[in-house]
């Protein structure tokens, strides 16, 4: 455990050291801003309930991002009680505020690859793609600021992964279920 506490360390001091750019700060401050609360996730799938067309990408993309809201704000965050790498990591400088919650799983990551790969798999390519390419984004800018360790983001991404297939397939079911029942 030791050895992975290092490793996450030494690898935010990397992306410190050899990655972050004054001319690329304020792009990454601006996409991680994007993940706060999920709101631009919850907009864009809330506009999507609005279309006949897309409602059902919609609703899957906010199951996905329900559920991985439960499984990492309300069960793991508070299970885990990681401290965030910035007060333990020695030279870790973070780039914006403080967060006020706990550190291990990423709330940004959990709920970018719920709701981007919902969109990855339901939406035509021209929009799932960026939009993908987008929550992967948000995952890589919460390393870049040092709000989170790499194990918090992939812990995120792994459960996010987890929430939009468990709502890609109950809305498949629910969906067999109203056409057997017509």
């Amino acid at each position: 455990m030791e050895q992975l506490l290092g490793l996450d360390g030494n690898i935010l001091l990397f992306i410190q050291e050899h990655l972050r750019f004054d001319f690329l700060t304020p792009i990454m401050m601006f996409i991680t801003k994007l993940g706060n609360a999920g709101w631009f996730w919850l907009i864009l799938l809330a506009v999507l309930c609005c279309s006949a067309k897309y409602r059902k990408v919609g609703m899957t993309g906010i199951t996905a991002v329900l559920i991985g809201f439960l499984i990492t704000n309300v069960v793991l965050k508070n299970a885990v009680a990681r401290i965030r790498p910035y007060e333990v990591v020695e030279g870790l400088m973070l780039i914006g505020r403080k967060a006020t919650d706990w550190s291990f799983p990423s709330g940004h990551s959990t709920c970018s690859m719920a709701a981007g790969i919902v969109l990855l798999k339901k939406m035509p390519e021209q929009a799932g793609i960026p939009l993908f390419v987008l929550a992967v984004f948000i995952c890589y800018s919460r390393l870049y600021i040092g709000i989170h360790y790499p194990s918090d983001v992939l812990g995120g991404i792994l459960i996010g992964t987890f929430a939009a297939f468990s709502a890609l397939y109950i809305m498949k079911r629910k969906d067999k279920q109203e056409i057997s029942q017509t």
